[in-house]
């Protein structure tokens, strides 16, 4: 009786934790990385190869800002086999590795009529195969050491919308979603938890053209009940929360940054 109606501790840091996250070299990905060392956590910076000088400036961003442990890891994710290397070299960096945030991922704009089976392949290679085989090696280690485990997916509004030209990454952002809740059910009695966020627009370094766009802004702005656009400190505010012991109940989810977008 005790076991299950244990409390939580209500805790936000990550004191003692270690894990990766994928896409961290630019945008999203380094704001989470930075934020999560902020939070106490070592982290693994995860990026492709080519994107060695962006993934040494997060590095440096994370020890000066935190003073936590930060190491670069090459990672394709649309490669098991550079996926397994990259979940080695962690293991043997930290240790362990108590969390994976999967926000690797890319989008094609086009409308449905003009897209071809390459950017069909592409888009689900990265977005839906990555994060799927990502969570799998990572679990599989997870599921072997004490305290198990937490994922966080980055999926998108458009899991629950749809939006023209965007329609194969609105596919694979409702599959992460789904995969999220068919994982956590499966993983949960073994101590791992897997959760996904949502976020609206989100201003980075790599769509400063989107946020100056007046037709877009006219268009969309207007969706969003709160006001504005979302920002990275919005998406790590989030997910530094499901990451967090407070959060351990949470389990199979997929939360909407979206300031309301998807509540019309």
């Amino acid at each position: 009786m005790d076991d299950i109606l244990r409390e939580p501790e209500i805790s936000y840091r990550l004191d003692g934790q270690a894990g990766i996250v994928t896409g961290a070299a630019n945008g999203i990905g380094k704001r989470l990385a930075q934020g999560l060392a902020e939070a106490s956590a070592d982290v693994a910076i995860a990026d492709l190869p080519g994107q060695r000088e962006a993934e040494e400036d997060t590095v440096q961003k994370v020890r000066e800002a935190s003073g936590r442990e930060a190491v670069i890891v090459p990672l394709d994710v649309t490669d098991l086999a550079s996926i397994e290397s990259a979940v080695e070299h962690c293991q043997e960096a930290f240790g362990r590795i108590d969390f994976l945030v999967n926000c690797a991922g890319i989008n094609v704009r086009k409308p449905v009529l003009d897209y071809t089976e390459t950017d069909w392949d592409r888009i689900q290679a990265v977005n839906l195969k990555g994060v799927f085989f990502c969570s799998q090696v990572v679990a599989r280690r997870m599921v072997q050491q004490p305290g198990g485990g937490s994922i966080v997916n980055i999926a998108s509004q458009l899991a629950s919308v749809a939006m023209a030209e965007r329609s194969i990454y609105a596919v694979t952002k409702a599959g992460v979603a789904h995969m999220t809740r068919a994982m956590a059910l499966e993983l949960a009695p073994r101590g791992v938890r897997l959760n996904a966020v949502g976020p609206t627009f989100v201003s980075t370094p790599l769509t400063t053209s989107m946020f100056t766009d007046a037709e877009f802004i006219d268009e969309n702005l207007p969706k969003i009940p709160w006001g504005r656009f979302g920002t990275t400190a919005d998406v790590l505010g989030t997910v530094r929360f499901l990451l967090s012991p407070a959060a351990e109940l949470i389990n199979g989810q997929l939360i909407l940054i979206d300031g309301g977008y998807t509540l019309a």
